[in-house]
């Protein structure tokens, strides 16, 4: 004969009141809890529907936790916010990703969740926040949904939550289109307007120096983030027979109190590495390392009036002013569009791997293995398709203008998917 069906760990029986005396009511059930043993669980009030109110408020904090957990579903959401923000500030990231997470929990999630406890949190709650900061932007919902991932696995970790609200709910549809490659006629018109800005008659104040207009042509040419491109220095580059060589070593952050500087190390590991440069962008570095001296070999290439760092704030500025010349200021072109260009030439020319590869992103045919080491060979193949498109005298666009089917997309699409939109390292570290 069947017993009484068994419990699951967290759950508990009905519930019986028992009246004790004239006001005095008696709530009691069976709950197993973590350790998998089934006690009773008793509350006692001067009502029988309060004695049930009592015991079911003490039984949210047993259910399917031990005594050892920082946290228990009867937490306010702060109480997690706040030890999730000590582990943080021990984590091995970099300074700016750890302000950039300090400031999304404090101006986006936080003022929608800090009246909930850790079990009121759910599923429908979470989507609902996500949906409200899509209305917004997609990339305020990203951050946010990436943020909450690591709250609330950390929860997990400590006794808080039994599952992720986070992992049920929709998944977020990227604007389609942005990034995308730049247009052969996008690419004449900006270089055109990059070489013409503020070279008319009855222009006041200094000369452009060209730093923008020659990153640009830099960032075309190697598929450089635009950190990397105002980040390199003469001593990571080499001119080698088959060609140019930039070692990409570091990137520029921007830290506040600290300002712009450059960090000795680019956004991943996977990052660091030795690229090929097109023969156009080649000739651009090769003319601004003549007219730098050899005590400037730890500088920057692209540097300030001061030789300090090009502030990306400036860079951008700039570029916004190249794009108002060209009649391009509505079309959502960033500087981010150059990388994305590259990838595209390459992929379309090289396959994939190639494009994931020479980006800086492990490829799958590298990770095919666990323990297969990265292959660092310099593929100077790559850069003759990006020659050919962004050479100054008579570019062949035919590999561009090929575009990519919608698997080649989703997959550069996915390679770009954490990259922030100045180059910065504002990783998205998953928990």
């Amino acid at each position: 004969m069947a017993g009484r069906p068994r419990l699951a760990i967290g759950t508990h029986g009905d519930i019986h009141v028992k009246r004790m005396a004239p006001r005095r009511y008696r709530a009691r059930c069976r709950v197993r809890d973590a350790d998998g043993k089934v006690r009773e669980a008793k509350a006692t009030s001067r009502s029988r529907n309060q004695a049930k109110a009592v015991l079911r408020e003490r039984l949210k904090e047993r259910l399917g936790f031990g005594a050892s957990g920082l946290l228990s579903l009867s937490s306010p959401f702060p109480d997690l916010a706040n030890l999730w923000l000590q582990e943080l500030a021990g984590r091995d990231i970099a300074n700016n990703t750890k302000e950039n997470y300090r400031d999304d929990l404090r101006v986006h999630v936080m003022p929608f969740f800090e009246a909930y406890t850790l079990g009121e949190i759910t599923t429908g709650r979470v989507e609902t926040f996500l949906q409200q900061q899509y209305a917004v932007s997609y990339s305020m919902a990203k951050h946010s949904r990436t943020l909450l991932n690591q709250l609330f696995k950390f929860a997990i970790r400590n006794d808080g939550m039994v599952r992720n609200p986070v992992e049920a709910t929709s998944p977020l549809a990227k604007p389609k289109g942005k990034p995308q490659a730049l247009t052969p006629e996008q690419i004449l018109a900006i270089r055109k307007a990059a070489n013409e800005w503020r070279t008319g008659p009855g222009v006041k104040g200094p000369k452009p120096d060209g730093n923008v207009r020659d990153a640009l042509e830099v960032m075309l040419g190697t598929g450089m983030r635009p950190g990397e491109a105002l980040a390199f220095r003469p001593v990571d580059v080499r001119d080698t027979k088959s060609g140019m060589v930039i070692e990409i070593c570091g990137t520029l952050v921007y830290e506040q109190g600290k300002g712009t500087f450059r960090q000795d190390h680019p956004k991943t590991h996977a990052s660091r590495r030795r690229i090929p440069v097109a023969g156009f962008a080649a000739e651009v570095i090769r003319r601004r390392l003549e007219e730098m001296g050899p005590g400037d070999q730890e500088d920057t290439v692209f540097h300030n009036r001061r030789g300090g760092v090009l502030s990306m704030y400036n860079f951008r500025r700039t570029f916004r002013a190249f794009l108002e010349l060209a009649d391009l200021q509505d079309s959502g072109i960033s500087p981010r569009w150059y990388r994305r260009t590259v990838a595209t030439i390459i992929a379309r020319a090289h396959g994939l791997d190639a494009a994931a590869t020479h980006l800086g992103h492990t490829s799958s045919a590298i990770t095919a293995g666990f323990y297969v080491e990265p292959d660092v060979t310099v593929r100077h193949e790559v850069m003759l398709a990006v020659q050919a498109t962004g050479r100054a005298e008579a570019p062949d666009f035919s590999v561009l203008l090929q575009g990519l089917d919608e698997e080649q997309e989703d997959v550069l699409d996915r390679l770009e998917e954490n990259e922030p939109e100045d180059g910065s390292t504002a990783e998205a570290d998953a928990a």
